[in-house]
């Protein structure tokens, strides 16, 4: 019988106990170390107390926390118990976290590691579900967990879980609207990371810093679950503030990020040097090695053996500027319905503006219309709750509809052109694929997020977020001016590769940039882009009427 997921765990648990798995900041600079043994050992004695709770095999369990040691640990005592979690971003609002227990009818909640916000984010939890505290959780009046383990007597054997029992409920981001709950089995969620493991070849000497949302799949897959069954050292981040300082202390071997935040790692570098410089530097012999090595040192990444990009298209000369550091920057494609068992590009398979491959086991094939479809040994069950859906989203052979258009090559590498429901027509009559000519623009260096939009108007344009260190000079009139001299012959260059009807009549700065807080951006830092538009639609009309290349919101 193949092994599942907990069948890993209780491997490591045995053969190396007293190795440090897991690195958690608890504040002022200090760091407590938990081995495989502490980490085993805990959830073995949570599980104890979850099956004292009068719940029912498969019954959800949440968590709402940031990043941690005690996620990981919530997770095994949950599986250890017989039972079902149930993941919820740390940044969600209240009405979001009361439809996701109502909807997955959790009856206990994990508290953890929050910010300021869980005073309003509790008013979200139902009457009814008992709640346990993280070590970092904000002061509450619930048990706490240190407390509940000292008093429990610890799950013994090891206590196992079939395949068809589902393992986790992984609620969407809600770009597109109401998160759906996704369902995975252990089955699935282990032959997924067994091929994740394999592919990116996760060892136990690997080391690699957690602090993309965990309620994400690209983080519990790639990270969480991949060390669950390939081991590695896994570090936390403590927060915003001290994120250089943890990315440093960590020193990871393996690195995964999304493009938001590549490109901020970018534009913090030419913070310090000006592109053209450091451009000129680059190409010096022997000056070049020590400039990138000197970059990717004071990013906390010269260690990283292989870095990852994921969860939303990255500008294909983002990757080539990180490679030309030296940094080996891979960019994959997968969905929460594949486990993010999908796609992967390699140092001897990749090429600019395309996703990868397939992973072995993966089948790829595009429909008639040009839709990617996709058979994973990560596929989910089902959408919970949602069976119409469900049997909508798969064809009859058992391929599920991601929902992307794409094209491939004869060698397998794919590349996007759009989402099929974010095609959106101008008054001209022809479909415009957004996601492609937005990803042209955020290789600006002055562009930090846009928004391309224009349903039923003349012509298509782009809404456009600058860069945090320009914003921060736009008092300044000489800055708009820069802004406008670059941007104005940057709409030419960006039109020229893009056919008549896509062509943007505009590029519009926007007053407010988006982000988690204000609803624009999804926890994984997408756009929310019927919201963005929501937002801005009294003023379009106004707009086309200026004629003008930039426009200021």
């Amino acid at each position: 019988m193949s092994k599942l997921i907990l069948d890993y765990v209780y491997e490591k648990e045995a053969a190396h106990p007293d190795r440090v798995y897991l690195t958690q900041p608890v504040g002022g600079g200090a760091v407590k170390d938990y081995t495989w043994k502490d980490v085993v050992g805990q959830a073995r004695k949570m599980a104890a107390h979850l099956q004292t709770l009068g719940l029912e095999p498969g019954d959800r369990v949440a968590i709402l926390s940031k990043n941690c040691a005690h996620f990981f640990m919530a997770e095994l005592a949950t599986w250890m118990g017989g039972y079902t979690t149930v993941a919820i971003f740390p940044t969600e609002n209240a009405e979001t976290i009361r439809y996701v227990l109502e909807h997955s009818e959790a009856k206990v909640l994990f508290v953890g590691k929050l910010d300021p916000i869980w005073e309003q984010q509790q008013h979200g939890i139902p009457d009814g579900v008992k709640r346990i505290a993280f070590p970092l959780a904000p002061k509450t009046e619930d048990p706490k967990w240190d407390d509940v383990i000292a008093k429990a007597e610890p799950l013994g054997g090891k206590p196992a879980r079939k395949g068809d029992d589902l393992a986790m409920i992984i609620y969407t981001s809600g770009s597109t609207g109401q998160p759906k709950g996704v369902m995975h089995c252990f089955e699935n969620v282990t032959r997924a990371t067994e091929g994740i493991v394999k592919g990116v070849e996760f060892v136990r000497d690997d080391r690699a810093l957690s602090y993309l949302p965990l309620a994400h799949v690209f983080e519990r897959a790639y990270i969480e679950c991949a060390s669950f069954v390939g081991g590695g050292h896994i570090f936390f981040a403590e927060g915003l503030d001290t994120f250089v300082a943890d990315l440093k202390r960590a020193q990871p071997t393996l690195f995964i990020s999304v493009p938001r935040l590549w490109l901020k790692f970018q534009q913090g570098v030419f913070a310090k040097m000006p592109p053209k410089k450091l451009d000129t530097l680059l190409k010096i012999p022997f000056l070049n090695k020590l400039i990138a090595k000197k970059i990717l040192t004071g990013l906390g990444l010269d260690k990283v053996r292989l870095a990852g990009s994921g969860s939303a298209p990255i500008p294909a000369e983002l990757i080539a500027w990180y490679r030309r550091l030296g940094l080996n920057l891979l960019e994959g494609y997968a969905m929460t319905e594949d486990f993010a068992f999908s796609h992967l590009s390699s140092v001897d398979k990749s090429a600019p503006g395309y996703v990868g491959s397939p992973y072995p086991g993966v089948h790829v094939k595009l429909s008639e219309e040009g839709e990617v479809l996709i058979k994973s040994p990560g596929k989910m069950v089902g959408y919970y709750k949602q069976p119409e859906l469900t049997a909508e989203v798969f064809t009859d052979d058992g391929y599920f509809r991601t929902g992307d258009k794409g094209q491939r090559r004869s060698d397998g590498l794919l590349k996007l052109t759009g989402r099929v429901k974010e095609l959106f027509k101008t008054a001209k009559g022809k479909y415009v694929a957004p996601a492609p000519i937005e990803n042209r623009i955020n290789e600006h260096p002055l562009v930090e997020l846009s928004c391309v939009s224009g349903v039923g108007k003349p012509a298509a344009f782009a809404l456009v977020v600058l860069t945090e260190d320009v914003r921060k000079t736009l008092s300044d009139p000489a800055t708009k001016k820069r802004v406008e001299n670059e941007l104005t012959p940057f709409l030419d260059t960006v039109n020229a590769n893009l056919s008549t009807y896509e062509r943007l009549q505009m590029f519009v700065i926007v007053k407010e940039p988006w982000s988690i807080e204000n609803g624009m951006l999804t926890p994984t830092m997408k756009i929310k882009r019927s919201k963005i538009e929501g937002a801005t639609n009294d003023e379009i009309d106004g707009w086309f009427e200026g004629k003008k290349a930039v426009l200021w919101q």
